[in-house]
């Protein structure tokens, strides 16, 4: 049985997780606000420099995808876990995460872009 090459594995991922980080940063952006914070200034700034390096690493994620002939589909959601179709080639494989893993990678991976800006 032809599987998906594990080197691509880690792009998937990120095909993944790098929007999930995108959709969380904007809410954050939008509470922080309307926050009555003293000086909002400096954490937008700073959620602002964290979504323009995953929209960054996020690009050339999608650059290797079509170079690659690579897709991704998220499929079924419930509440516990979240199906996504790796396409590579003419090889389709389907793979279920846990949406708790996703909820803690997330969080793993926004505190390594934090940590970077």
């Amino acid at each position: 049985m032809l599987q998906i090459p594990s080197k691509t594995i880690p792009y998937y991922e990120a095909g993944i997780y790098l929007p999930l980080l995108l959709i969380i940063l904007g809410k954050d952006y939008s509470i922080v606000e309307q926050s009555p914070f003293k000086f909002k200034n400096p954490y937008l700034q700073l959620i602002d420099a964290v979504r323009i390096k995953i929209e960054h690493d996020l690009k050339e994620t999608k650059d290797y995808f079509k170079l690659h002939q690579m897709r991704l589909v998220r499929g079924k959601t419930d509440d516990l876990f979240t199906e996504y179709h790796f396409y590579f080639g003419g090889i389709m494989e389907c793979r279920r995460y846990s949406n708790i893993r996703l909820r803690n990678q997330s969080e793993l991976l926004l505190a390594e872009y934090f940590k970077k800006s």
